[in-house]
C-alpha cells in the first residue's frame, strides 16, 4: 500500500515492536559479536546464534521459535551480572544498532510526534537493550522482557515479565490507563504473527514486513501492510543531543506497564 498519513487524535499513541519492525535484525543476534568480544560467548555459542539468525530471518517468530530464543538467552545468562551486561549494551548501542534501524520506522516516529502522539517501544527483546534504544530514539517509554536476578544482581535464569503475545497487551493496557489512552485511536506497527493481540487491541494496526502467517491474516481483515526496507545512520537524525544520552525518554512507562503485570502476579518462568 501506499504512504500512510497519521491523523492527530487526543489520547493517542504508537506502539512499536523492535525486531524486524524498527531494526533490521533481532536485537540479542545484533549484539552477539559484542558479547563474544567481552567474553560471554565462544565461537560454538555464536555459530549458534547464526543458525538462529537465519531462522528468525526466513521463518519469522512463531510461538514455539520465541520460547526457543527466550530460553535459550535465560540459560546461557545465567550467572551474568545484568549492571554489567546493562553497561556493555549501552556503550556498544550506537555501534550495534545505527546500521540497521530502518528509516521508516523513524519517519513514522517523527510523524507520530508531530501528531501530538505518545510513541512506545514494546519488545520481547530484554530490557537492557529495549529501554537504552528507546531513549536512544526519544521514544516516551518502552516495554520489555525483565529477566529475574538474584539478590547479587545476577541472573538466575528465570522471568519475572515475558513481553510477549498477550502479555503485550496487558502492559500496553496499562500504559493506556496511565497516560489516558483511547485504544481506538492508537497505532501499533509489528511484523510477527506472535503480536496479534496487540495488533487488535488498537484501533490502527500497521503490519511491517510480515511473516507468512501474519501476511494472510493482514489480506484477511484489510489491514495496511507496509516495506521497511531502508536503514539510516541515526546519527544524521536524531542529533546530538540524543546520541549523548541526553533524551530522559521515561523508563517509567516499563515500570508502568510491567509493574501492572507483576503486582497481578501473572509470571511466567
Amino acid at each position: 500500500m501506499g504512504e500512510r498519513t497519521v491523523i492527530s487524535a487526543r489520547g493517542a499513541a504508537a506502539f512499536f515492536d523492535l525486531d524486524k519492525t524498527t531494526i533490521a535484525d533481532a536485537a540479542l543476534f545484533a549484539f552477539s559479536s559484542t558479547l563474544r568480544e567481552a567474553g560471554f560467548l565462544d565461537f560454538k555459542l555464536i555459530g549458534r546464534a547464526v543458525w538462529g539468525r537465519l531462522v528468525f530471518k526466513y521463518l519469522g517468530a512463531d510461538h514455539d521459535r520465541m520460547e526457543d530464543m527466550r530460553n535459550n538467552a535465560l540459560r546461557l545468562c545465567k550467572g551474568w551480572d545484568k549492571r554489567q551486561m546493562s553497561k556493555l549494551v549501552t556503550d556498544a548501542l550506537e555501534e550495534v544498532i545505527e546500521p540497521i534501524v530502518y528509516r521508516e520506522a523513524l519517519d513514522e516516529m517523527e510523524a507520530h510526534r508531530v501528531a501530538g502522539h505518545k510513541v512506545f517501544m514494546v519488545s520481547a527483546s530484554p530490557e537492557e537493550i529495549v529501554i537504552p534504544l528507546s531513549k536512544y530514539l526519544g521514544a516516551d517509554g518502552a516495554v520489555a522482557t525483565i529477566a529475574e536476578t538474584d539478590r547479587a544482581g545476577k541472573y538466575t535464569g528465570g522471568v519475572e515479565f515475558y513481553s510477549y503475545g498477550p502479555y503485550k497487551v496487558d502492559a500496553i493496557e496499562a500504559l493506556a490507563l496511565e497516560h489516558d489512552l483511547d485504544l481506538a485511536e492508537c497505532y501499533a506497527y509489528t511484523d510477527s504473527i506472535t503480536d496479534l493481540p496487540m495488533l487488535e487491541a488498537v484501533g490502527h494496526p500497521i503490519v511491517i514486513n510480515p511473516d507468512r502467517a501474519l501476511a494472510k491474516v493482514a489480506t484477511d481483515r484489510g489491514w495496511e501492510v507496509r516495506t521497511f526496507s531502508n536503514t539510516l545512520p541515526l546519527s544524521k537524525r536524531v542529533g546530538e543531543h540524543a546520541r549523548t544520552g541526553a533524551i530522559v525518554a521515561g523508563a517509567g512507562a516499563l515500570a508502568g506497564g510491567a509493574s501492572w503485570y507483576l503486582r497481578n502476579k501473572r509470571r511466567t518462568s
